[in-house]
């Protein structure tokens, strides 16, 4: 228990909450004193001990029951779950999922029986749902509806549904229909609870595992999806520092940009008349502030790139000759003016507040053709289009023709995605459709990525 306990505090360093090793001697005392048999008396020490700020408590309820449980009930056993059924509706049961497709039969053959996923089951799964690649809690559910489409719980409400119909119409009665419906469904909770914990507690290990105290302040180079709230502060103020970089880089370039430069190159070629002599100087084209369109997904696995990338262009607005601003989850919002409004620490707030964020509800299809139906007169040659967003499309459209003529239209398509390119094309991934299409694509998924690609837009 104390390997356990020192694991947790060091996941909860990186998850961005501050413990002392006062403190964690502390928690120690106090188990010492209360003991581990009471749940809810182990959990309230540990919190009283570590967590000093109210803020932070939320950091400390997500990754608790990761490395010691939630205390559910495991699955409950045929035997003791159907005792109502008699022997032949028991048989019944069983011919009737014997007649169910391979998947879908051996997932309800389990359920109805009561059986766990062992240890080495739930490793495989997770393996091949891409759990070694994932790297912060936030990606967890999509590892875990990987998983559960694995296991065939995707399809296990239709498929019980149909089942009980079979079964009706083959005179069972009604109480012996209401204990099978409660006794699978119970039983497929209790999986996705299974999966759900050995998900949740392998990447909060990860954390535990991988944290390093001389780089756990580096704000920079932290994933997006690991950031607490105080982590977000933090970096809010980092982004206003980083923005006032890239503004003197930039106003550096244009400076240079109005001295001129000599093109070599031309000035070479246009005086070949004079046998190489440089006769006339040729000079280099002065640099033009760029003009930008910005279209950024805000659904709730993308907020924290899209705040982040808003902030930093406004923050550069003298850097840039215009900006218009819009935002998508299921439709496509203009939010141009409300970002001109004020200050761009308060007009992004107002933003995503005026949105509220939301899962699985994703349309960057319909998004896209609003976008070339209603707004394509705020792109011309000169337009950078930038769309910030991962490239999940709910299974919806991805209406690639609508993202063929914007990038017609605009100088440049340039998108930043907070994924890898070995997650574009899994479950609801249009992302491998949308990068061809593209003059550029760019992974952003921590500050020091975003700067980079930001500081690039600016020097093209």
């Amino acid at each position: 228990m104390h390997e356990r306990i020192v694991a947790f505090v060091k996941a909860l360093r990186a998850a961005g909450v501050r413990v002392s090793l006062a403190e964690s001697l502390d928690s120690f005392n106090a188990l010492e004193q209360l003991g581990i048999s009471d749940r809810q008396l182990f959990h309230d020490a540990l919190l009283a001990t570590l967590v000093k700020d109210a803020s932070q408590q939320a950091q400390f309820e997500e990754l608790f029951p990761l490395f010691f449980g939630h205390g559910d009930a495991p699955m409950i056993s045929g035997a003791n779950g159907l005792s109502g059924l008699d022997p032949d509706e028991l048989q019944q049961l069983r011919q009737e999922i014997a007649q169910l497709r391979e998947r879908i039969r051996e997932l309800m053959q389990r359920l109805m029986d009561g059986q766990n996923l062992t240890p080495e089951e739930l490793a495989a799964l997770a393996r091949s749902s891409g759990i070694n690649h994932i790297q912060s809690l936030n990606q967890r559910r999509w590892v875990e509806r990987r998983m559960e489409q694995q296991m065939g719980l995707n399809e296990f409400k239709q498929a019980l549904e149909a089942l009980l119909k079979q079964l009706e119409e083959g005179g069972m009665d009604a109480a012996a229909l209401a204990e099978i419906m409660q006794q699978m469904q119970g039983n497929a909770q209790a999986m996705r609870d299974q999966i759900s914990q050995f998900v949740g507690s392998g990447l909060a290990e990860r954390m535990s595992d991988d944290y390093n105290p001389q780089t756990g302040d580096d704000l920079q180079h932290r994933p997006f999806g690991s950031l607490s709230d105080a982590d977000v502060q933090r970096m809010r103020q980092e982004v206003r520092r980083l923005a006032a970089l890239l503004r003197s880089r930039a106003a550096l370039r244009q400076k240079r940009d109005k001295a001129g430069q000599v093109d070599i190159k031309r000035t070479m070629r246009n005086n070949m008349r004079y046998d190489g002599v440089p006769m006339k100087l040729e000079y280099r084209k002065k640099q033009q502030k760029p003009k930008l369109v910005i279209i950024c997904d805000i659904s709730t696995s993308m907020r924290p790139v899209a705040e982040f990338m808003l902030r930093m262009i406004y923050e550069l607005q003298d850097q840039v000759s215009k900006t218009h601003s819009f935002a998508f989850i299921a439709n496509l919002h203009d939010i141009t003016e409300q970002l001109n409004d004020s200050r761009a620490d308060i007009s992004v707030n107002d933003v995503l507040e005026s949105i509220p964020p939301g899962y699985y509800n994703t349309d960057l299809g319909h998004s896209l053709d609003t976008f070339l139906h209603s707004h394509l007169s705020t792109v011309d040659w000169r337009t950078t289009v930038i769309i910030v967003g991962d490239g999940r499309n709910n299974f919806n459209n991805p209406r690639l023709e609508s993202l063929q003529t914007i990038r017609r239209h605009a100088k440049r398509l340039i998108w930043f995605t907070p994924e890898d390119r070995w997650q574009w094309g899994t479950g609801d991934s249009d992302m491998q459709l949308y990068a061809p299409l593209c003059d550029r694509v760019h992974l952003v998924t921590n500050l020091a990525e975003l700067t980079a690609a930001v500081d690039r837009l600016l020097a093209n």
